[in-house]
């Protein structure tokens, strides 16, 4: 028997033509095995609101300003659903763009420069992505490369989390070039 696939539930009221059509798109997105979801990770989103606290923080201690409450609303409604993960296309526009900008902060690369797919491997003993995750980064959209990251940070067997770690905390200071 094929296993199901986890697809996260896409944000909306149930309303109106683009609540609709948002459905329709998770429709399709569920009955076709091949389609690509883009999806956020709950840790991603806590890291964002915490980026905003820390940028904009409420001035009375009880008012979130808007990018918080943005990203706090989706952050509520993924705990109230046991959701790990949002779905991008449907996520409200307000919040994907605080999401965005708390992304353009962050490390672009896993890169550490010591790259082992060049040497064969398929996957890189210094990052962690795979080959293939190594030859598209470049094409890959924001929500695809903080998979990456999750993923590889999850695993925490590549040489950037142990034998390198100093070489991946220089990058926490200031965001990497994005073109690695």
């Amino acid at each position: 028997m094929e296993q199901s696939q986890h697809v996260p539930i896409p944000f909306g009221t149930l309303g109106g033509d683009a609540d609709r059509s948002m459905i329709r798109l998770h429709f399709l997105q569920l009955t076709n095995r091949n389609a690509f979801l883009s999806s956020i990770h709950i840790t991603d989103i806590e890291a964002a609101i915490n980026y905003w606290r820390a940028r904009e923080p409420s001035l009375d201690g009880v008012v979130l300003p808007a990018p918080t409450r943005a990203l706090a609303e989706v952050y509520a409604s993924m705990v109230y659903f046991s959701e790990t993960e949002a779905d991008a296309v449907s996520m409200p526009p307000q919040a994907l763009a605080a999401w965005m900008e708390w992304y353009d902060s962050t490390p672009d690369t896993p890169c550490i420069a010591i790259c082992s797919t060049s040497q064969g491997d398929e996957e890189c003993k210094g990052c962690g992505r795979s080959f293939a995750e190594v030859q598209r980064w470049l094409e890959m959209d924001p929500v695809e490369k903080r998979a990456t990251w999750h993923r590889i940070t999850v695993e925490g067997t590549a040489w950037r989390f142990n034998k390198y770690a100093e070489r991946a905390a220089e990058g926490r200071t200031k965001p990497l070039s994005r073109a690695l």
